[in-house]
Order: structure tokens, then C-alpha cells, then sequence
């Protein structure tokens, strides 16, 4: 019976009782083929020497947040007020513009803050500035999709994906790099994606940026205070049925590749079907905030109507992925930083959003003893002008700006680099992004220079033919 039950048979019963016995011989069948496992991608690897982080936290602030407003103390602003620079003029903008908010330094290492900070300020001496970034050009969709794939022309592997490429998995139930509610703007998908690397090695995405607030309030409902991930029960198939069902999709699906040769879409279905699967028992739990104290919440700031709750929910969940062994995860800010208008209101609003749950996750890692090996990034596409907009905001700045690292084997209470006097240009020790990304991957263990995939007939990697580390930041 089973020998002459067809496949096509086989298909049609996918969803009912019957078909059981099929199902049965088709999965034994499978076992003896000679089937690509396409786990195998994912298998813990080697590192090409001892790494100082074993995963990557990345807090992604979409939109170019302020550096000279936030960390880049420039007092001669005062001294410029309203003088019209070069390229001010050229921009059509007006002249100098002194912060509004006042600064200070924090902590033994005397690290400037801007009072917008003030929960941040508190882990002054875990951090490490670098405040002289720069990037290619100053517009958020080249410049957000540089920042994360090395290349603004063409589409290339994300930063996560490499990662993962490099180092593999230490949990098979669980996606490996995931994304929580990044913003569909800007590159969307392809600043998460894999490229041409196999599939498996492209994010999950949990979650979505896209319900306006105004929308949200109108029809009543949530606006995401956290990452979402829905339909992970099968109400139709029992565990049994569902591992029956899968077994025989993945022998069909390995058939094609064997026929194809190399067909990395079907690798990765193969490989998104069975994560699916075994995300059923993991996941529900990993997302459940029940289980958290209320000490916890409130130190990340979670609560009904609270500023904080989006984000603080987002950063929780990301210590909780860390504990899982998540290897990559990022998180996208829930108020854009793109502040060409209403500085001095628009930009509080974001920082009043993020600081707390901030510092709250620095703080969490570190009292877990996890933040030595945890790898935290703050980062945007690029900076603010020094110069005004229309009076009230600033312009976009590529040339130069600050991000923030933390942990994983990073210098704590530096400040490295520089920008001139005014906040505009870097102007010592300068790091690109091809830089940087060379960085994050040698704290990960990774030879930028040897991770590389051979595409079309040519090695490629995340920094190209660029990029040094910046090993002054190292610990």
C-alpha cells in the first residue's frame, strides 16, 4: 500500500488523518536518501582566532540622531552663533546653531553628555565613543543601507547575516539573527537580508515600525508596545502530524536540490520550514515578559502608557534573546531621529523614548555577567549639521558623528576620535563604516579579510576591498 501510494496522494492528504501510513513511508524513505542538510550551514564554526563577543546587541537609530546635541561637547558653537559657514550657504541653510541642552561629564572617564541623557550617563565608564564616523553620502536610504551591508549601490549581505555566515548557531530552536520591528523604509528587508549568502542566514523579522501612532490611537488598538510573532501555533495538525508533514515537503524540497545542484531559495525553505517547526516549544516563551519581576519592568520602563514601553519591551526581549544564544539581534528605535524641524522638542522625545531601557539593558547584562561578552552597538546612519535648518533643526551630516560601543571587548570610558571645533567634519582617526564593521567582526573572531563568499566568480566580503581595525578601541 504504501509503495503505490503517490506523492501527489500523499499531498492532498497533508492536512487530514488520513494518509498517515504514506506519510510514514515517505518520511523512512527520506531518512535513506542522500538528502542535503541544510543544518549544517548553521553549525557552530570555528573563529579564526579567540573572540572577545559571542553575540551582537545593535540598537539602530533610524533617522541620523544629533551627535552634537547628544555626546560631541562643542562649546565654540556658542562663540559661532549664527555665523553662516561655506556650506551652510551652499545647503540653503542658516548659519551656526549652539545646542540647547546643556552638557556635562560623567563618571571616572569624564565622557560629555548631553542632560538628554541622564540614564545613559550613569554607565559613562562602560562605554566607548567613537566621535569621529564618517560615511558616504548624507542621504538615510544609502547611508542606512551602507551602514548596514558596506555597500549603498548594490545589494549585499547584511551585517547580521555575515555574522552568522562566520560563526553559525549554539540554539537550533531559535532564529539566529532577529530583527525586531525594523522599519520598512530605507532599504527594508535588504538591510536584514542575506543576498547572495544562503538563505539561512537572513534575519527573522518580529514585529513591525508601521502603525502610525495616529492610526493606533484612532482604531484603539496597541501600537506593538513590543515584537510581535504571530500565527506560531498550527490549530489544524498535531505535533506528530506537523513533523510527518514537514518530513515529507523536505524530502521533496531536497530531491529539487539535488536535481538543481545549488539552489540556495530552496535551502533556505527547507531551513525555514524545520526552524518554524521547532520554534513552536521556544519562542512563545521567549517572548512572554510574564515571567519578568516588576522590578525588572519598571527598570526598563515597561508600562501602559509610559514612554518608555515600546522600546523597553524591545531591550528586554533583547536580553532575553542574548540569554537564549540568539547570535545577532537588533532592535530599530521607535521614534526616528530625523530632526530637520523642532530640535528642541522633537529631539527629548526620542532620547525620552530610548535612555531608560538603554541603561537599563547595560545594566541588566552587566549584573548577569554578560556584558563581557555581549557586544553592544548604538549607532545611526549619520549625524546632525552643526548649522541650522529653517532656524529650529539641523541637516543631515555624513561627514562626521558619533556611535557608542559597549562590552564585548571593547575600551570602556574612551572617547576615541574627533571632529573639528564645530562638529562637522572628522578630523582624528577618522573610522568609516568599512572600518567599523572590520572591528565588530574581529571582536566576533572574525578575519574580515577571510570571511568572504565566492558569488559570480569572485570573492566578496562585508568591507570589500576597504576597511581596518580600529584596534585602539580594543581592550
Amino acid at each position: 500500500m504504501q509503495n503505490s501510494f503517490s506523492r501527489r496522494d500523499a499531498l492532498k492528504s497533508l492536512s487530514s488523518g488520513f494518509g498517515y501510513l504514506a506519510f510514514a513511508g515517505l518520511a523512512q524513505q527520506a531518512a535513506a536518501r542522500d538528502a542535503v542538510s541544510s543544518g549544517s550551514n548553521l553549525a557552530p564554526k570555528s573563529t579564526h582566532f579567540p573572540a572577545t563577543a559571542k553575540r551582537v546587541i545593535f540598537l539602530s537609530m533610524n533617522g541620523g540622531p544629533s551627535h552634537v546635541d547628544l555626546f560631541d561637547h562643542k562649546p565654540a558653537l556658542a562663540d559661532y552663533e549664527g555665523r553662516k559657514t561655506a556650506e551652510s550657504v551652499l545647503a540653503g541653510n542658516k548659519g551656526l546653531m549652539e545646542s540647547p541642552f546643556d552638557f556635562a561629564q560623567h563618571g571616572d572617564s569624564g565622557l560629555w553628555f548631553s542632560a538628554l541623557c541622564p540614564h545613559l550617563a550613569k554607565h559613562a565608564d562602560d562605554l566607548c565613543f567613537i566621535h569621529s564616523m564618517h560615511t558616504d553620502l548624507p542621504n538615510h536610504s544609502q547611508a542606512f543601507i551602507q551602514m548596514h551591508t558596506g555597500s549603498f549601490q548594490f545589494t549585499r549581505p547584511s551585517l547580521g547575516a555575515w555574522s552568522l555566515y562566520g560563526l553559525g548557531t549554539e540554539n537550533s530552536n531559535l532564529p539566529r539573527f532577529i530583527t525586531l520591528n525594523p522599519p520598512s523604509e530605507n532599504g527594508g528587508a535588504r538591510n536584514y537580508g542575506s543576498a547572495f549568502l544562503p538563505a539561512v542566514y537572513q534575519a527573522t523579522k518580529i514585529g513591525t515600525n508601521q502603525i502610525p501612532e495616529f492610526y493606533a490611537k484612532l482604531l484603539g488598538v496597541d501600537k506593538e508596545p513590543g515584537a510581535q510573532l504571530r500565527n506560531m501555533e498550527n490549530a489544524l495538525l498535531s505535533p506528530e502530524q506537523q513533523r510527518l508533514k514537514l518530513d515529507l515537503i523536505r524530502d521533496l524540497n531536497a530531491h529539487k536540490l539535488k536535481r538543481d545542484i545549488y539552489h540556495r531559495e530552496i535551502e533556505g525553505a527547507i531551513e525555514s520550514f524545520e526552524l518554524a517547526f521547532r520554534m513552536q516549544d521556544e519562542v512563545p516563551q521567549l517572548l512572554d515578559l510574564s515571567s519578568e519581576t516588576e522590578a525588572t519592568l519598571n527598570q526598563y520602563g515597561v508600562g501602559t502608557g509610559q514612554p518608555t514601553d515600546r522600546f523597553g519591551r524591545q531591550c528586554l526581549l533583547a536580553r532575553r534573546m542574548a540569554e537564549a544564544a540568539v547570535r545577532f539581534i537588533e532592535l530599530t528605535a521607535p521614534i526616528g531621529w530625523d530632526h530637520h524641524f523642532q530640535l528642541q522638542t522633537a529631539l527629548p522625545e526620542s532620547c525620552e523614548a530610548t535612555d531608560q531601557p538603554v541603561a537599563a539593558l547595560l545594566a541588566d547584562l552587566k549584573a548577569r555577567d554578560m556584558l563581557k561578552d555581549t557586544l553592544v552597538v548604538w549607532a545611526g546612519e549619520f549625524g546632525r549639521t552643526p548649522y541650522a535648518q529653517s532656524g529650529t533643526g539641523r541637516d543631515h551630516n555624513n561627514k562626521g558623528y558619533t556611535i557608542w560601543m559597549a562590552g564585548g571587548g571593547v575600551k570602556s570610558g574612551l572617547s576615541y576620535g574627533a571632529t573639528d571645533e564645530l562638529g562637522y567634519q572628522a578630523v582624528e582617526n577618522p573610522v568609516h563604516i568599512h572600518d567599523w564593521h572590520a572591528t565588530m567582526l574581529h571582536l566576533l573572531g572574525l578575519d574580515h579579510t577571510k570571511l568572504t563568499f565566492n558569488y559570480g566568480g569572485r570573492d566578496f566580503r562585508l568591507t570589500d576591498v576597504y576597511g581596518n581595525v580600529v584596534t585602539d578601541i580594543i581592550a
